[in-house]
């Protein structure tokens, strides 16, 4: 991977640290973007077995492989076997750190209570290789999509853990496209996908493979398509066995909450 184009650090709090890089990939017609996997090792197979269905060679990685979910090494293991470029994510940040602070954000107390026993438990089983992964994944990634450019990030390019919501105001989204030099901005975290423009920014939410939050509980990932007429982004959804993943959940000694919210997407 080719590293360019100095920029500062941004150190308004741990997860808003960066390595003071723009790291840019490979060009393509066709891209697939995936994010938000979280140890859900079915899901993560289902929907690449979809992209390669596609015919689409170019994947990339949007952060947030481990938390709440049962497999942590096997998803590492299969991003890095794949050699699909990736960038962390909060969880990613704090568990390849052994940091018991995941940078996640809580409704009350019960739920932060439930996050604490995803994290205690995602930093005992994940292993050290899948953390010095983890450690060496960078903020964000550039790459061309035909003749747009895209900058792919985990939470905003502001911050690893910022949500970056559909309903939020607009002036917001505007305040953000003016600051981007790409023609495309691409993100996850919210677990809920969304696609919009603003200040002549494209922003896609590529939703999550392995931990909807929309109420469907299938798979999302993001496809990228440079057409003659223009670049087409389309949200993809792909079924997989949910119940045996939560199923999977309960058995691993995780909260059955997370089982519970895995089948509602919620």
């Amino acid at each position: 991977m080719q590293t360019v184009k100095h920029r500062a650090r941004i150190d308004v709090d741990l997860f808003a640290i960066i390595d003071g890089m723009d790291h840019a990939s490979g060009v393509s017609d066709r891209v697939a973007i995936i994010t938000d996997i979280h140890a859900n090792l079915p899901a993560l197979e289902t929907v690449l077995a979809r992209i390669d269905e596609l015919g689409i060679e170019a994947v990339y990685c949007g952060g947030d492989l481990v938390g709440y979910g049962p497999h942590p090494n096997e998803v590492c293991a299969l991003i890095a076997e794949r050699g699909i470029p990736t960038i962390y994510g909060n969880y990613d940040y704090a568990i390849g750190r052994d940091l018991e602070d995941c940078g996640c954000a809580y409704v009350d107390q019960h739920d932060r209570e439930l996050g604490q026993q995803s994290v205690q438990w995602t930093l005992e089983h994940t292993d050290e290789r899948s953390k010095a992964f983890m450690r060496e994944l960078p903020f964000d990634l550039r790459f061309q999509v035909g003749s747009s450019s895209a900058h792919l990030v985990h939470g905003s390019p502001r911050k690893v853990n910022e949500y970056l919501f559909e309903d939020k105001p607009a002036r917001l989204y505007e305040r953000l496209g003016a600051a981007e030099d790409a023609d495309v901005l691409v993100f996850g975290h919210t677990h809920r996908p969304w696609v919009r423009e603003h200040g002549g920014v494209l922003f896609v939410n590529c939703g999550s493979v392995g931990k909807p939050k929309d109420g469907d509980p299938r798979g999302a990932f993001a496809v990228l398509d440079a057409g003659s007429g223009g670049l087409r982004v389309t949200i993809e959804r792909v079924a997989y066995d949910t119940d045996a993943v939560a199923a999977e959940v309960r058995a691993a000694g995780l909260p059955g909450e997370y089982a519970d919210k895995l089948l509602a997407a919620a």
